[in-house]
């Protein structure tokens, strides 16, 4: 069996509006000290930030997001970090509309692997099946 390593991460939100506190999850932040692991995944889902907000400005959100992946990968000043200060810079609590949720742990075989499935579970909408297609309706 592989070795498992622990790592920390959180969900990356889009708060349109902080005052009602609702959000979407638009992206996830691995952090792996074994591995020497610090990576990012972001995804915009325009139609379900415009059903909270429809005045938000879709382009400045898409940019703020890419940042995240980008200090993740050494880019800017606060790239020159190391990766264990980067990860704490970037879960670091803030109150504005891109946020970070509070840091969990676990263990993985790959970090690549656990960012792959945490990004899956907690950012990508199930794909529905269209009414009339389910495994029961078929003959």
């Amino acid at each position: 069996m592989p070795e498992r390593n622990s790592f920390e991460y959180a969900a990356i939100r889009v708060v349109p509006r902080v005052d009602r506190a609702e959000f979407v999850n638009a992206g996830v932040i691995v952090f792996c000290l074994a591995r020497n692991y610090l990576d990012a995944r972001v995804e915009v889902n325009e139609a379900r930030l415009q059903a909270l907000w429809p005045d938000l400005d879709l382009d400045a959100i898409a940019r703020h997001l890419s940042a995240i992946p980008a200090v993740c990968q050494g880019q800017g000043p606060i790239g020159q970090l190391s990766r264990r200060e980067r990860f704490h810079w970037l879960v670091s609590p803030r109150s504005t509309v891109i946020q970070i949720s509070p840091v969990h742990a676990g263990l993985c075989e790959t970090p690549e692997a656990a960012l792959d499935a945490l990004f899956h579970q907690l950012v990508t909408l199930p794909c529905s099946q269209p009414k009339g297609n389910s495994k029961n309706s078929q003959k």
